[in-house]
């Protein structure tokens, strides 16, 4: 089995090397679906963020914002972009998931018997239905944790959600385009069934998203601010 575990391995490792060749030639039609794909997801998640704030009471204690009354400290930048990390890789991770579970295991599977070949071929479907269910429960969370701090910064500086909102965009879409790629990728994979290119998709978007996250953390803690402040 050593033997078929290092075929899959290498085959992998083959197909990403093709795609990413062949991608290195029209690089922007690669990314272009991707990013419309992520951006309407996160337009999404905003107008259910929004929804959220809409009937969650703003919370009495005063929140921190980075910038705003003080700072922006150093600190302040690698929290958002500590906790940024954790969920790219979160959505990273349902890439790979799906190149293994839709693109390897069918493959190893196919050189199997028994009762090894019944779990490789059954454990593909479910594994993407695990990861599919903890993305959505991360979509979920992130929408009623995001909307609840919405109410309370609102109420805080006195505008309404709405307006708060509009301030939060030119950062916020950034940010959350950038964290979606992965997932974007996963979608336009799945529509076509090029389960072969979601390695080389995840290296991509990843390399694509940080830099972008960079951009956004930096339009937070120093533009965002002075938003606020001239709308006070």
């Amino acid at each position: 089995m050593a033997v078929v575990d290092d075929l899959v391995f290498l085959q992998g490792v083959g197909a990403t090397k093709q795609t990413l060749r062949r991608w290195n030639e029209s690089p922007w039609q690669v990314v272009r679906p991707w990013i419309g794909w992520s951006a309407l997801v996160a337009g999404a998640l905003l107008a259910a963020v929004y929804t959220v704030a809409s009937f969650t009471p703003p919370d009495p204690t005063p929140l921190y914002i980075p910038g705003v009354r003080h700072g922006p400290f150093p600190a302040d930048i690698g929290l958002i972009l500590f906790r940024n990390s954790l969920v790219l890789a979160l959505h990273a991770f349902a890439c790979v998931a799906g190149f293994i579970a839709l693109n390897s295991l069918p493959y190893s599977a196919a050189s199997r018997s028994g009762i090894s070949r019944i779990v490789h071929e059954k454990a593909g479907p479910y594994a993407m239905t695990f990861v599919a269910g903890a993305t959505l429960f991360s979509l979920a969370t992130q929408a009623y944790f995001i909307g609840g701090i919405l109410s309370t910064a609102a109420a805080q500086f006195g505008l309404s959600n709405g307006h708060l909102l509009l301030l939060l965009l030119p950062h916020a879409m950034i940010e959350l385009t950038a964290l979606f790629l992965p997932l974007a990728a996963w979608l336009v994979a799945s529509r076509r069934g090029d389960w072969d290119q979601l390695l080389a998709a995840t290296f991509v978007t990843v390399a694509v998203a940080v830099p972008a996250l960079i951009v956004s953390v930096s339009l937070e803690v120093y533009v965002f601010p002075e938003l606020i402040r001239a709308s006070l």
